[in-house]
């Protein structure tokens, strides 16, 4: 069974400092606001192995796991204590709790839409406009159909053509630094 912290029980804990607290919500939530002290390691790409071993003698000290509410975080427990690391610990209530408990956040980057609601509307358009096009050539229905195959590269794999063009526009500059997190892809995150 997961064991879990309320931010009650956390607040002395992040006083104290000393502790490895990783937030793996996405890098949009993550930067609009972040409980002081969390890492990035976003849910989609943990990989319990590397975060464990980048922790080096303190991965025998327990790892809090925080997210927005609480749920993303407790599913990213279970990956751990399926990978045989049982000390983690989830944060009820998450980020939410956090900022109404008054413990300290970071607050940085807000964007009007999301980055993953951006994707979606993106590929919605692209699609509607295929399908209306496709009244006047059968043609048109192939962006319809290269729409479903870019989503499907993204579900699967967190890359797509969409995607990428989206990091490349001008409001989202910023994300083609931040992707893929802090702890996701190397073993040096800090942890």
């Amino acid at each position: 069974m997961t064991k879990t912290i309320t931010v009650e029980e956390f607040a002395p804990i992040s006083r104290r400092g000393g502790f490895d607290l990783i937030d793996v919500r996405t890098p949009a939530e993550f930067f609009e606001v972040h409980a002081v002290g969390a890492l990035l390691t976003p849910l989609d790409t943990l990989n319990p192995q590397l975060v464990m071993s980048a922790r080096g003698a303190r991965a025998t000290e327990p790892l809090y796991v925080i997210c927005r509410s609480g749920s993303r975080s407790l599913h990213a427990c279970q990956m751990f204590e399926r990978a045989g690391f049982p000390n983690v610990v989830n944060v009820e209530g998450g980020t939410i709790a956090w900022q109404k408990s008054g413990l300290p956040v970071n607050r940085g980057m807000r964007r009007m839409i999301s980055f993953e609601r951006q994707n979606r509307i993106a590929s919605g358009l692209l699609v509607l406009l295929g399908t209306l096009l496709g009244i006047l050539s059968p043609w048109f229905f192939l962006l319809a159909i290269g729409v479903g195959l870019d989503m499907t590269c993204t579900g699967l794999f967190n890359a797509g053509l969409i995607r990428r063009m989206l990091t490349l526009a001008p409001w989202n500059k910023d994300l083609a630094a931040m992707e893929g997190g802090c702890c996701s892809g190397s073993s040096s995150c800090g942890i």
